[in-house]
């Protein structure tokens, strides 16, 4: 999503309301308060360490954009007012927006997103992969070029992953990010990672100061707990609640309920250099033994489909797979004719708490066929670093497509040299080289579905469903972006009422 991944937020509505004297530009009281199961750790926009969803969702709070999609995946201006491609596609011109500034009031120009990018492949981070060979340079104070080695039409969805921050900040100075300056529409008041992240207001952001007149991000992992606080008011909007609760909640006259598609599947990466997984045969024997169209309609009714992709189909590049018929008999002849070895058991690690029912459900479907695994759940930190160095088996994300296109998602993590999940082809890589350099949406997207299909029929890894984003908040809350990965936007949000 974050994973890429579901995040809940809460807002907490003041115990005052706009016509108190308190209240400035239609806020009310001290603000909003918000709550996420992904935990913030990390907020340095470049590092590949730390919760990738914690860091999206406070990153996009914090730090401007070039550009960004909306909630229809479309690219809209943000730091940018425009931008255009050279006639081959390797060079893209982006016109920043002038009298742009940090939130120290200090001029933010070309030379700033330079720095910024150059940051980024220095550190080596998720999304730098999304780069080689691309270099960029300040033409002006408000022009950027970058430049590649090939056509690129999918460049501008690729930048909606560069947040800017000031030049000079250095690739490891991370007592920097306690207190950051800002580009985005918040800045940072106080930051105690894992715990607190409270933000207030960019008076010098480009699009004016946000209404509210504060953000906080807090953790609260606990389902129950957070439905309690939503209910009793300490927070105003929370996502990523059991499908359970949410019928309950749509009956509450106080509450709002609203599901939007997301551009994210659960994704269960077989690590194919693992002995044991080398073969195609044995990855699908074991996809086939899971009935993923039962566990999703019992666990995700509300926020779950049976997926037909490696892509969800708001995603340029979609396109629809022939489905893994569930068949736990053939799986187990299939595995036994293998030579798979039933006694070692598969590690398959995840991140949060909030998918181990989910998991817990495919291990026990394993189970019934003799197959062993152990759930392993990690700290975000140690998850992102174990998950780099292939230490593991099975790999469980909510994995999201950045800017809504498959080459921030295929492109980046399924060519051989990529070494994501030890799975190697050639033929992908031909294909999805193809893609990436390819100009006409229409040809794009045959050539993704090619690579799709790859992907699908070798089982790289099990797709299980498409994911929606359900969002519950209290009616006094209005003007805040829904995101289908649970990364809204709050710079036009308010509050109204007590």
């Amino acid at each position: 999503m974050k994973v890429t991944g579901l995040l809940v937020l809460a807002v907490a509505l003041p115990a005052c309301s706009v016509g108190d004297g308190g209240a400035q530009n239609g806020a009310a009281g001290k603000g909003v308060v918000a709550s996420g199961t992904f935990v913030v750790d990390n907020i340095d926009p470049g590092s590949g360490q730390g919760g990738a969803a914690g860091k999206e969702l406070a990153g996009q709070q914090i730090y401007g954009r070039l550009l960004k999609p909306d909630p229809t995946g479309k690219l809209v201006p943000d730091l940018a007012e425009s931008w255009k491609s050279s006639p081959d596609v390797k060079t893209w011109d982006f016109t920043l927006r002038g009298g742009l500034k940090f939130s120290d009031g200090s001029p933010l120009t070309a030379e700033d997103v330079v720095a910024t990018f150059d940051r980024l492949i220095e550190l080596k981070g998720t999304a730098a992969a999304n780069f080689k060979g691309v270099t960029a340079k300040a033409a002006s104070e408000t022009a950027v070029t970058f430049t590649g080695p090939a056509p690129d039409p999918a460049l501008p969805s690729k930048l909606t992953t560069l947040f800017v921050l000031p030049s000079g900040v250095p690739a490891d100075d991370a007592s920097y990010f306690s207190k950051p300056v800002a580009s985005g529409p918040f800045m940072v008041e106080s930051f105690k990672p894992s715990a607190e992240l409270k933000l207030v207001p960019n008076p010098n952001y480009w699009g004016g100061a946000p209404r509210i007149p504060s953000l906080t991000i807090r953790s609260i992992p606990d389902s129950a707990a957070k439905l309690a606080a939503l209910k009793t008011g300490e927070v105003d909007v929370v996502w990523g609640l059991p499908d359970d609760q949410i019928p309950a909640l749509q009956s509450d006259q106080n509450l709002k309920v609203q599901a939007v598609p997301s551009n994210g599947n659960f994704t269960m990466w077989f690590n194919s250099s693992t002995p044991s997984l080398t073969d195609a045969q044995v990855r699908r024997a074991l996809w086939q033994a899971v009935d993923f169209a039962t566990i999703t309609k019992q666990l995700y009714p509300v926020t779950g489909q049976v997926a037909d992709s490696p892509l969800a189909p708001t995603v340029l590049g979609y396109a629809p797979q022939t489905p893994v018929k569930y068949d736990p008999d053939a799986a187990k002849k299939a595995l036994q004719a293998a030579g798979y070895s039933f006694d070692k058991p598969l590690r398959v690690q995840f991140g949060q708490a909030q998918f181990k029912p989910f998991l817990q459900a495919v291990v026990s479907s394993w189970a019934k066929i003799g197959v062993k695994a152990d759930l392993l759940q990690k700290e975000q930190a140690v998850f992102i670093e174990d998950l780099l160095a292939l230490k593991w088996d099975v790999n469980f994300q909510l994995l999201g497509t950045a800017g809504y296109d498959a080459a921030t998602n295929l492109s980046r993590l399924y060519p051989c040299a990529a070494k994501r999940n030890g799975y190697c082809s050639p033929e992908l890589d031909k294909l999805l080289a193809q893609a990436g350099s390819t100009t006409g949406s229409d040809e794009r997207t045959k050539l993704y579905a090619s690579a799709s299909k790859i992907i699908w029929d070798d089982a790289v890894g099990m797709f299980p469903l498409t994911a929606k984003v359900a969002y519950v908040s209290n009616k006094n809350l209005s003007g805040f972006t829904l995101d289908g990965l649970g990364y809204p936007d709050f710079s036009q949000a308010a509050v109204t009422g007590s």
